[in-house]
């Protein structure tokens, strides 16, 4: 078995940068491209473990910030670690924290260590910084934990975007000499806004430090207009080395990961199949829809005809309507199963496409139904 932090490139597209591989951690392969749910707090919302395990789930994410917060670390601690508190035997990826110390709190004063903050919980005044991150990341035990960094808001000015990527690239040093757990794995991230210079050069400075078992593109789904999203991933991707993971943050629109993929990105992580389950929307190969709409109130079909996953096996779009309506817990916890099921039979599709020598065709027909409306 190849040692943790390889990542075996096994099949690549001839006619795109995209590829299928296999990166081995200390709890098992993780197989990309690959959909990584978000487990803030030690759950993905309203589902169960072993309903992600059903689904082959092979990688889930948690979030530095949050779980020091609540439970903290004592807790964490005492249950030995990230994986035997919340009972999941895969691999979990860490964000740092570095996202919510600059999205969830307006007081925070910036040093070159780090970052004094208020919690958004109680207001206590708490501080971050790269080696206070990769200790909390230690002591969770998550088998990827990512870099302290600044992601810049979109709009910002040059000037902004360029002091954040040198913090970006002080802190990415002090992260790379931290203690880590074992097996663990860290991967830099790429900030630098939407100005290509800025991207190009935290790369190169990144890559220079030798250090990073991975590199994650950050900052490209903040704010920015719809049409400097995918600018954003090309401008930073083909900078990368090939033959390291490629990680792209916070991106889950089926066509922006597909036409990701295409461009040579191997791994995702979204909120959105859970967010927008809980509002009644689902996602379906012929597009997305709300359950929650009046037409579907006498509709015996299930949220979507063909799908195997256990609320469509069972239960018709009435019914799971009527508990939305109601606010019944069951409602959100079938839209987000099923939501789930969907995601990872996206992510299955677009593999087996690469491997099919399928993928243009696979590209063309995600855009055609997810992709973004035209310009009017």
């Amino acid at each position: 078995m190849p040692g943790i932090g390889t990542f075996e490139i096994t099949y690549e597209d001839p006619h795109s940068k995209a590829r299928l591989g296999r990166l081995w951690t200390a709890h098992g392969p993780v197989d990309t491209p690959v959909f990584m749910p978000v487990g803030t707090q030690a759950t993905v919302k309203s589902m169960a473990p072993w309903e992600l395990e059903a689904e082959d789930c092979q990688i889930l994410l948690g979030n530095t910030y949050h779980l020091n917060v609540r439970p903290g670390m004592d807790v964490i601690e005492h249950f030995g670690g990230l994986h035997r508190f919340q009972d999941w035997k895969s691999a979990i990826l860490t964000d740092s924290g570095g996202y919510q110390v600059f999205s969830l709190t307006k007081l925070r004063q910036m040093t070159s260590e780090g970052v004094w903050f208020q919690s958004h919980v109680d207001g206590t005044r708490m501080f971050m910084g790269p080696k206070e991150s990769m200790g909390i990341q230690r002591i969770l035990g998550s088998d990827i934990a990512m870099v302290f960094d600044e992601c810049p808001p979109c709009p910002c000015t040059p000037e902004y975007a360029c002091q954040a990527v040198e913090r970006t690239l002080s802190w990415a040093a002090v992260c790379a000499e931290q203690p880590r757990a074992q097996g663990q794995l860290v991967f830099g991230i790429v900030q630098g806004g939407v100005y290509p210079q800025l991207r190009e050069r935290c790369a190169k400075e990144l890559l220079a430090l030798g250090a990073f078992d991975g590199y994650a593109i950050g900052g490209v789904s903040v704010g920015e207009p719809e049409e400097l999203i995918m600018p954003g991933v090309h401008m930073t991707v083909d900078i990368l080395p090939r033959e390291r993971p490629r990680y792209l943050m916070g991106v889950g629109q089926w066509w922006q990961m597909s036409e990701s993929v295409a461009a040579g990105v191997d791994m995702f992580d979204c909120v959105m199949p859970t967010r927008l389950a809980r509002h009644g929307t689902v996602f379906t190969r012929n597009g997305k829809y709300s359950v929650r709409a009046a037409g579907n109130r006498l509709d015996e079909r299930p949220l979507e005809e063909g799908c195997s996953c256990m609320a469509c096996r069972r239960f018709s779009r009435g019914y799971i309507r009527h508990l939305l309506n109601v606010s019944e817990i069951l409602g959100v916890r079938l839209t987000a199963l099923h939501n789930m099921h969907a995601y990872f039979d996206f992510i299955s599709r677009m593999r087996a496409s690469i491997r099919e020598d399928r993928f243009g065709e696979f590209r063309a027909e995600t855009a055609r139904v997810y992709g973004p409306a035209p310009a009017e």
